[in-house]
């Protein structure tokens, strides 16, 4: 294959990757912690009227799901790469990143969490993932 093809292929598949595994933690995140009482959080609008409500607890899947997403992507799209793995998992960090930035924007959620997630889930993970996709010998 193409290695520019196969490092584009990187990019999209780690993107993809990494959106299942967000959503499906953000899915199940409910039946594990059930949100607050009175929150509908089957909407954009009904989570931003009810965030008040939430506790750290609530926040907790979200996190995770960022932070695993993050990790699972930029693992995949590290794989994958032909060459300079570590950047196609950075790049796969930075897209999650400008997404989570811009639920920053949208969601009132607590700065706490914001910073938490902002500082914590994206590039660290990506690093991680970027370190694991190249092998052992990467991380010594």
């Amino acid at each position: 294959m193409n290695p520019i093809l196969k490092n584009m292929l990187a990019i999209v598949a780690g993107i993809i990757v990494g959106s299942i595994v967000n959503m499906t933690l953000i899915t199940i995140s409910g039946a594990i912690i059930a949100p607050p009482g009175g929150a509908n959080v089957s909407t954009m609008e009904g989570l931003k009227e009810s965030i008040h409500l939430f506790e750290p607890k609530h926040f907790i899947f979200p996190f995770l799901a960022h932070a695993f997403g993050t990790l699972a992507g930029a693992f995949i799209a590290a794989r994958i790469a032909i060459n300079h793995k570590m950047i196609f998992a950075i790049v796969i960090g930075l897209f999650f990143m400008v997404g989570g930035a811009m639920n920053v924007m949208v969601l009132p959620s607590p700065p706490w969490f914001n910073v938490l997630d902002l500082v914590c889930a994206y590039l660290p993970m990506a690093w991680v993932g970027g370190k694991w996709a190249m092998g052992r010998e990467t991380l010594k």
